[in-house]
C-alpha cells in the first residue's frame, strides 16, 4: 500500500515503527535479535516499519537484508531509508532498481549525514530536496520525507525549515515525520506554522519511549531536541533503575501520544530502538 493510501483519512490512528540495521559484532545474533523484535512490532498491525541506514550507503547490505525478511517472510509493510548526502547518481539509480525489484512501493527521502570513513563524497546530490526531484522524474516510488518541530539544526529559522518543506510537498512528497521531541507545544506551533504557509501533507509526529537516562541525554546531545527540566528531572529520578525508567517511559510516551492524536495527528512514528516492548505498551495505552 502506498503512503497515499495509507494515510488517506483520520478515521484510525497510524502505528508506524522505525528500526535500524545491527552494527559492529555478532552482526547475525543481533539481526536474529531484531527479527524477534520485528514479529512483537507486527501484532500491533503497523501500517510502515521504517528500515535506516547509514550515511553514505553504510550497513547497505544488513538493511536490505532486514527489508527482504520483513516483506517476503514476515509479511509486513516495509519503508527503507534512502539517504543521498556522499551517493553517485549511478548509487542512487542502482539502489532505486534495486528496491523497486523488491516491490516496495515507499521510502523515506533524506540527505543524510556525510560519513566520516570514506574516501570520496560525491556532490551529485546535496540536499533531500534535489533528491525527491530526482526521484519523482525516475521512480514510481512514493516519499515521505522529514520535518523538525524545534527546526533543522542548519536551518536559520523555523521558518525557512517550513519553506524547505513545503517545497518538498510541491516536489511529491506525501507525508512528512517529525524528529523526535518531548514537548508537544513545540509541536502544536509548528503544525499551525505548516498550516499557514500551505503545507496539506500529513504530519506524523515521531515520538520515542525512553530506556534510560543515559539515552536521554545521548538524544538531546546528538539532535539538539529541547527539553523541559522538568522532564529532564522525571527521567534523572529513574536514573539507577532501568526496569523504573522504562516504566517511567512508557507512561510519558503515552500521555504525549494521546495528547498528539487528540490535536489531530493522523498516527504516530515511534522511534524504537530495535526495542518492541516500550511503543507497542503505549500503543495498547492509548487504543
Amino acid at each position: 500500500m502506498k503512503l497515499s493510501e495509507i494515510y488517506k483519512n483520520k478515521k484510525t490512528p497510524v502505528f508506524s515503527f522505525e528500526v535500524f540495521p545491527p552494527r559492529g559484532e555478532n552482526i547475525e545474533k543481533k539481526v536474529e535479535n531484531l527479527f524477534l523484535e520485528l514479529a512483537e512490532m507486527n501484532k500491533q498491525k503497523p501500517a510502515l516499519i521504517s528500515v535506516t541506514y547509514g550515511a553514505g550507503g553504510s550497513n547497505k547490505n544488513t538493511s536490505l537484508e532486514i527489508v527482504k525478511e520483513l516483506k517476503n517472510h514476515l509479511k509486513q509493510p516495509v519503508m527503507p531509508h534512502f539517504t543521498c548526502v556522499c551517493s553517485s547518481r549511478e548509487y542512487i539509480e542502482n539502489y532505486i532498481s534495486e528496491i523497486e525489484e523488491l516491490g516496495i512501493t515507499n521510502i523515506l527521502a533524506l540527505r543524510g549525514d556525510e560519513p566520516q570513513d570514506i574516501d570520496v563524497c560525491y556532490s551529485d546530490f546535496k540536499s533531500a530536496l534535489e533528491l525527491i526531484e530526482y526521484l519523482r522524474k525516475h521512480s514510481e516510488l512514493e516519499f515521505a520525507v522529514a520535518a523538525y518541530p524545534e527546526k533543522h539544526p542548519e536551518a536559520k529559522t523555523l521558518e525557512d525549515d517550513i519553506n524547505v518543506l513545503y517545497k518538498k510537498q510541491c516536489h511529491g512528497a506525501k507525508v512528512a515525520y517529525t524528529q523526535v521531541f518531548f514537548d508537544n507545544e513545540n509541536f502544536y506551533k509548528f503544525f499551525d506554522k505548516c498550516g499557514t504557509a500551505g503545507i496539506e501533507i500529513p504530519i506524523i509526529p515521531g515520538i520515542m519511549p525512553i530506556a534510560s537516562f543515559k539515552q536521554l541525554k545521548k538524544i538531546v546531545e546528538l539532535s539538539g531536541t529541547k527539553i523541559e527540566r522538568g522532564v529532564f528531572e522525571y527521567f534523572e529520578k529513574y536514573e539507577n533503575s532501568k526496569e523504573d525508567t522504562i516504566k517511567a517511559g512508557i507512561e510519558f510516551a503515552s500521555k504525549q501520544a494521546q495528547k498528539l492524536l487528540e490535536f489531530g495527528a493522523y498516527g504516530i512514528h515511534f522511534y524504537t530502538l530495535n526495542k518492541a516492548k516500550s511503543s507497542t505498551e503505549v500503543i495498547k495505552n492509548i487504543t
